[in-house]
C-alpha cells in the first residue's frame, strides 16, 4: 500500500516538486516521501482518534470535495510543518507545495479506491495498512457502500458516527465484547 501510495504521489510531484526551483534536485526524493509520510500519517492519526467515520465518508464521496475537507487540510497543514522544518522552505512556499499536491494525490486515491476496475487500491487493504491490521476482521467494503447510502445511522440522529457503528456490531456479534467489537473500539483508541 505505501509503495502505491508513493508512486502515487510521484506521479503528481511535477510542478508541485520536481520542477520547483524552491526544491533542489537532490531534495526531490526525500519531499516525495514526507509528502506519503504526511498522507498515510494523517490518515493513521485520524483513525487513531476516533476519525473512521470521516475517513470513510471521505472515501465514500458524502464529505464536502476532498480539496476542501478538514482530513485534506489537515494533512496539508502536517505537510507545511515538515517543508519547513526539514527542508527549510518559508510558509508560503510550503503552502504552495502542499496546497498544489495533497488534495490532487488525496482526490486521485479516493477515486481509485472506489474504482472497481483499478486494482492499486482498495479500501480494505489501505485501512488494513493504516490501521496496523486492525481492519482485517471489518467488511470494509460494506460499511463504504452504508456510509454512502446512509443507511448505517442506525440511531436515527442524521449522522454516521461511533454510536451507529457500536449498534451495528453489537447487532452482529451480539453482546460479547469479543471479537470484531474489540477491533472497532481499539480503532477509536478505547
Amino acid at each position: 500500500m505505501l509503495d502505491n501510495l508513493l508512486n502515487l504521489v510521484k506521479q503528481y510531484a511535477g510542478d508541485t516538486i520536481i520542477n520547483n526551483p524552491a526544491i533542489p534536485n537532490e531534495k526531490n526524493e526525500e519531499v516525495i516521501v514526507e509528502a506519503t509520510h504526511s498522507i498515510t500519517g494523517g490518515l493513521q492519526g485520524l483513525l487513531a482518534q476516533g476519525g473512521l467515520k470521516d475517513v470513510l465518508k471521505m472515501f465514500g464521496g458524502q464529505a464536502e470535495a476532498v480539496e476542501n475537507s478538514n482530513i485534506t487540510q489537515q494533512i496539508s497543514g502536517s505537510f507545511v510543518q515538515q517543508l519547513q522544518d526539514k527542508f527549510g522552505l518559508n510558509n508560503q512556499l510550503a503552502g504552495n507545495v502542499a496546497g498544489s499536491l495533497i488534495p490532487v494525490v488525496l482526490r486521485s486515491l479516493v477515486q481509485k479506491t472506489n474504482d472497481t476496475n483499478d486494482n492499486s487500491f482498495d479500501i480494505q487493504s489501505l485501512f488494513n495498512g493504516l490501521s496496523g491490521g486492525k481492519t482485517s476482521g471489518l467488511d470494509l467494503q460494506g460499511l463504504l457502500s452504508k456510509v454512502k447510502s446512509g443507511s448505517l445511522d442506525l440511531d436515527g440522529d442524521g449522522d454516521t458516527d461511533l454510536q451507529d457503528l457500536l449498534l451495528l456490531f453489537n447487532k452482529v456479534g451480539g453482546n460479547s465484547s469479543g471479537g470484531i467489537l474489540d477491533k472497532l473500539k481499539g480503532l477509536f483508541g478505547r
